[in-house]
């Protein structure tokens, strides 16, 4: 029978760490992170600036996606609760954006 060992995941690299901080600089203090599991590929971090502004950082679990969070001064845990989803602002160039080539229809 084969042993099973506990792998500690991935720490956030230098890279994601610089994109949270940088975004938290850019849209305002406090800023919010939710933590988004998106299958094989790990976790998304959304993040939601003071300002409401959007932005994310890929990482390869939801354990890094936590520990990016508490690593960031100033990125506050966050769900997807109506005081988060209040206090988003979705332009019209965001929505083009997610919207992709459907938006020209």
């Amino acid at each position: 029978m084969a042993e099973e060992t506990e792998q500690t995941p991935p720490a956030p690299t230098g890279r994601q760490l610089a994109a949270a901080r940088d975004f938290v600089t850019r849209h305002g203090k406090p800023s919010r992170a939710v933590v988004e599991n998106i299958g094989r590929v790990g976790a998304r971090v959304v993040l939601v600036g003071a300002d409401g502004a959007l932005g994310d950082v890929i990482v390869p679990s939801l354990e890094t996606g936590t520990a990016l969070v508490e690593a960031v001064e100033d990125l506050e845990p966050a769900e997807w609760d109506s005081a988060t989803v209040k206090a988003t602002k979705i332009g019209a160039a965001h929505r083009r954006k997610m919207a992709g080539p459907r938006a020209g229809r």
